[in-house]
C-alpha cells in the first residue's frame, strides 16, 4: 500500500487546520518539519515545539506565535511529533504519555523504535504512526515511508500524512517489518548517492583531472542526473540508455560497472549490510 491519491485525497491541508501540533524535538529534522508546515500554511501559533536548546530561526518563530517549551500541562494536541534521537526514547516516550488525549495521534520519526515500543510507554488505546524520512527532508526533498498501528483513523492517517508531506513524498505501508528494507534503501541512500559522487570525484583525479574541477565536475553531474530523474516520465534503464551510445565512452564503462561483481551486486550486499544492522538496532 503506498501514498497513491487515495490516501492522499484523506490528507488535511494545513492551511486549514484548526488545532494543534506538539513538535517534541526541534533539531534539524524537526526544524525542517516547522518550516516545511508553515510553508503550507499552518499558522505558527497552531505549533508548539518541546526544544531545551532551540535554534535562533526556532526561537525567532516565538515571535510569530509558536509555542516555545510551553508548560506540557496547558497541551492538548492533536498530533504530537517525536523527532529525537532514538537513544533518548525511553525517557522521553514515557514523559509524552501524559499530552495524548483520546483523540490524538502519535508520529514518531525515531530511527529503529518499533511500534510495540511505542505502545508499551503510551496509552494503550493510543493511535500510532511510526515513519522513517530522510534527509532531504531538510530542502523539501525528502520521502517518509510511514506504517499505522491499529488504531490509527483515516482521519488521524490523513493528518499524519499532511505533517510528513511537508518535506517531501510520502509512502504509506501495511507491514512494519519492511521498515528495516525501508531504511536500509531510502533511510540510508543519501549517503550511498554522495558516496558515488565522492569516489566519481576521485576517479576522475585519477584520469588526470584537477581535484576541484573533478569534485564540482561529479558533484554536478550527480546533481543534475539526480533532478532529471526527478523530472522525467521515462523509466530509470531508459534514461540510463538514452546516455549510452553503443560502443562510446558511457558503453565501456558501463560494461564494468555492470559487470557481474558490478554496482548491482555491491549495493545488494550494502542494502542488505544495512537492513541486518536495522533489524539489530531494532532489537
Amino acid at each position: 500500500m503506498s501514498s497513491t491519491a487515495a490516501n492522499v485525497s484523506c490528507s488535511v491541508p494545513l492551511s486549514q487546520f484548526s488545532g494543534t501540533v506538539a513538535l517534541i524535538g526541534a533539531g534539524k529534522m524537526g526544524g525542517a518539519l516547522i518550516e516545511g508546515w508553515i510553508g503550507l500554511g499552518l499558522d505558527p501559533a497552531r505549533i508548539a515545539a518541546i526544544e531545551p536548546e532551540p535554534a535562533p530561526a526556532i526561537a525567532a518563530l516565538a515571535g510569530r506565535g509558536l509555542k516555545l517549551n510551553p508548560d506540557p500541562q496547558s497541551l492538548r494536541p492533536d498530533a504530537i511529533v517525536l523527532a529525537v534521537k532514538p537513544q533518548t526514547a525511553p525517557e522521553i516516550v514515557a514523559r509524552i504519555a501524559a499530552l495524548t488525549v483520546p483523540t490524538s495521534v502519535v508520529v514518531s520519526i525515531m530511527a529503529g523504535r518499533t511500534l510495540a515500543f511505542l505502545g508499551r510507554a503510551l496509552p494503550p488505546t493510543a493511535a500510532i504512526v511510526r515513519a522513517m524520512p530522510n534527509t532531504p527532508a531538510a530542502i523539501g526533498r525528502g520521502i517518509t515511508v510511514a506504517v499505522p498501528n491499529a488504531r490509527v483513523t483515516p482521519a488521524q492517517r490523513g493528518l499524519a500524512h499532511s505533517l510528513l508531506a511537508a518535506t517531501g513524498a510520502v509512502e504509506w505501508i501495511a507491514d512494519e517489518g519492511l521498515m528495516d528494507a525501508v531504511t536500509a534503501v531510502s533511510g540510508s541512500g543519501p549517503a550511498y548517492v554522495f558516496l558515488l559522487a565522492e569516489s566519481l570525484a576521485q576517479a576522475g583525479v585519477a584520469a588526470g583531472l584537477p581535484a576541484d574541477l573533478a569534485a564540482r565536475l561529479a558533484r554536478a553531474t550527480v546533481a543534475g542526473a539526480g533532478e532529471l530523474l526527478r523530472r522525467s516520465p521515462l523509466e530509470v534503464s531508459q534514461l540510463r540508455q538514452n546516455v549510452t551510445s553503443p560502443g562510446g565512452t558511457t558503453a565501456a564503462a558501463l560494461d564494468v560497472l555492470m559487470a557481474a561483481e558490478g554496482m548491482d551486486q555491491l549495493l545488494k550486499r550494502a542494502v542488505a549490510a544495512a537492513t541486518r544492522r536495522s533489524v539489530e538496532l531494532a532489537g
